[in-house]
């Protein structure tokens, strides 16, 4: 989750209850919409693109070619399939650093930039390591219903960073001195845990046995219906908590 913020392009401050209103990064809006007034022809969204842009997209297409892989695995059953849905996540970590490299270097940071980013580590970060998580074996109703819940708390901590960013206190560099809650990127833990349990064979197999460590819970009903439950599946759902939790500090390396 690199922290894309728009550069402030009016040099001048203004003050007062005039004032234009600011995006909390030093950006007013009228300035932030100048950014984007090539508004006219075909593919104008395209043509206001930054490089560091389209680094944040890379992000995006790894989450996604994440999710079709973990999708591709449950109609063939092919076993790289799988694998290709465990390291996709890790490539769009890798644009996702340098995407706010590219845009320091370039000078080129904005608000859309700010918005992509976000919007490329929920698939990446969040769908996709949620889809995998089902895919090797967390597919009961309820299991279904705590990896929602994961994503949707994803959502919520990436909104809830690009809203109070500027609140959180800043270090000698300008930067932010912590995260509030776990980052998103963070659920590569999880991915990484995902991915030993499919070398051990710790996953529901081809023929359907399962063999997700801990097992399963009937909370209700009978055994195989709505009420069942993977153990593990509380590690996701406390992995959603800490991140929307606002009294977690995790300190910014």
């Amino acid at each position: 989750m690199n922290q894309r913020k728009p550069m402030n392009s009016d040099s001048s401050s203004s003050s007062g209850p005039a004032a234009e209103a600011h995006d909390g990064h030093g950006l007013t809006k009228a300035a932030a919409l100048h950014q984007y007034n090539d508004t006219e022809g075909h593919f104008s969204l395209v043509r206001n693109f930054r490089l560091a842009d389209m680094v944040t997209i890379m992000n995006g297409v790894c989450g996604s070619l994440s999710v079709f892989a973990s999708a591709r695995y449950l109609l063939t059953n092919d076993p790289d399939y799988l694998w290709s849905a465990h390291v996709l996540p890790l490539a769009g970590l890798m644009f996702d650093f340098m995407d706010g490299k590219v845009a320091r270097w370039r000078k080129e940071s904005s608000m859309l930039g700010q918005e992509l980013d976000s919007l490329a580590d929920l698939i990446s970060f969040g769908v996709a390591p949620a889809l995998l998580a089902f895919t090797v074996g967390l597919r009961t109703y309820l299991d279904t219903v705590i990896l929602t819940g994961f994503i949707c708390c994803g959502l919520a901590r990436l909104a809830r960073f690009n809203v109070t960013a500027a609140l959180v206190p800043k270090n000698a560099n300008g930067k932010a001195s912590y995260f509030e809650g776990l980052p998103i990127p963070s659920s590569l833990g999880l991915v990484g845990l995902c991915a030993y349990w499919t070398s051990q064979g710790l996953i529901v197999d081809a023929s359907g046995k399962d063999n997700i460590p801990g097992g399963l819970v009937t909370l209700w009903g009978k055994e195989g219906g709505s009420g069942d439950i993977h153990v593990v599946s509380v590690l996701f759902g406390c992995w959603a908590a800490a991140m929307v939790s606002k009294t977690l500090r995790v300190p910014k390396i």
